[in-house]
């Protein structure tokens, strides 16, 4: 995809690194499937030409029909400027997507006017801040057709379960664990988040992340040199919208080696094909697929993706991207996860093939039930005495 330029640094900037990836679905091709090669370019030329002031680096792509933005720069998380740079591309976007008459033109844009940050306003958000290392890699996951908790089950295993990440016994460093902050995305008045030590609070940790609908990883923080690790956007569209508008697609970031799991420790939990919700009309329990960048969306507006791209960034400059699942093994794991998600698609709509009513509750089955509940009837039952 569309690789950023390199761009002069500015006056008065801190000296930190900052990694901002914002997404966004604002239209696409044939239904939710994929945007247009134009609206692509609308997206990438706008950032190009009018972040040569607040950016150094930047990397457009695009994971089913969402349009993400991965930019690098040096003036701090939750920077004003910086996103209302996306936004702007954003918008601007939308209206190359009207032109051309695409599905859902503008889709996750649920505000009109810009507000100071973009939390809260539709797009999804992760932001890392920290000092460069010598080497400083890093991975890029961008999600479509699910939500945040998407990365929960991942997460876990990659930074607190020693059979799938052996540095954690193997690197004295890494097994000093690392430090959950676990938000309640059902929470709307406020940012509701605990902090849980792995390996000592990994029984509280489970019980958490068990229900990914409420409670998602929002960060991970190494015990060993207090940096992070992680940052998840943790965004729930239908708890800005107050009705279902698309699922939330989450992006994440992760810096890995060193004081990290190893590149092949966060990627190994993938190869599970986990099941998650999400898919058609955002309501079902379907397995999330690794696919190779840029991928899009087919089979029952699914199944839910996931895309990896990896960097390394030197003095904000961004290398080329890597593939995280090109390798030919995940050609073996895309088709038992195909499997999978027609094993479960044949139970259609009854039991756990769909979301619980906690999650249907923004879907037009409210209203349905709701009008069906007033033609039950308690039926009275005379009883019969045998005569003696």
């Amino acid at each position: 995809m569309e690789c950023g330029l390199h761009f002069p640094q500015a006056e008065g900037w801190a000296m930190k690194l900052t990694l901002s990836v914002i997404k966004a679905d604002i239209g696409s091709v044939g239904g939710h499937v994929s945007p247009s090669k134009h609206l692509r370019e609308t997206v990438a030329s706008y950032i190009a030409e009018q972040g040569s002031r607040l950016i150094l680096d930047h990397y457009v792509s695009y994971t089913g029909d969402d349009i993400a933005i991965l930019m690098t720069h040096r003036r701090g998380e939750g920077d004003e400027q910086i996103h209302k740079l996306a936004w702007d591309a954003f918008r601007i976007g939308t209206e190359a997507a009207r032109q051309e008459g695409l599905y859902g033109a503008g889709q996750d844009l649920l505000k009109d006017s810009f507000s100071g940050n973009v939390k809260g306003m539709g797009p999804a958000v992760a932001e890392l801040e920290f000092d460069e290392r010598p080497n400083e890699p890093f991975l890029f996951f961008a999600a479509d057709k699910t939500d945040p908790g998407a990365y929960n089950l991942p997460l876990y295993l990659a930074f607190a379960d020693v059979m799938n990440t052996p540095g954690l016994i193997l690197s004295p460093r890494i097994s000093r664990g690392f430090r959950f902050v676990i938000m309640d995305v059902n929470h709307t008045t406020g940012d509701r988040v605990i902090e849980l030590n792995a390996p000592e609070d990994l029984y509280d940790i489970a019980a958490l992340l068990r229900d990914p609908e409420r409670y998602v990883v929002e960060s991970v923080w190494s015990r060993a040199s207090g940096e992070q690790a992680v940052a998840v956007a943790t965004s729930r569209l239908h708890n800005i919208a107050g009705k279902y508008t698309g699922k939330d697609d989450p992006v994440m970031l992760v810096r890995v080696q060193m004081d990290f799991p190893a590149t092949g420790e966060v990627l190994a939990p993938y190869a599970i094909g986990h099941f998650v919700g999400g898919c058609m009309r955002g309501s079902h329990q379907m397995p999330l697929m690794p696919v190779t960048l840029n991928t899009g969306i087919s089979y029952f507006d699914g199944p839910p993706i996931v895309s990896c791209a990896g960097f390394c960034v030197h003095n904000g400059k961004l290398t080329e991207p890597i593939d995280g699942f090109a390798q030919p093994f995940w050609d073996t794991v895309r088709g038992h996860v195909a499997n999978k998600a027609m094993e479960i698609r044949r139970q259609g709509f009854i039991g756990t093939a769909m979301l619980p009513m906690s999650e249907l509750e923004y879907t037009g089955i409210a209203q349905k039930l709701s009008s069906l509940d007033e033609k039950f009837h308690v039926r009275v039952t005379e009883k019969v005495h045998a005569m003696k």
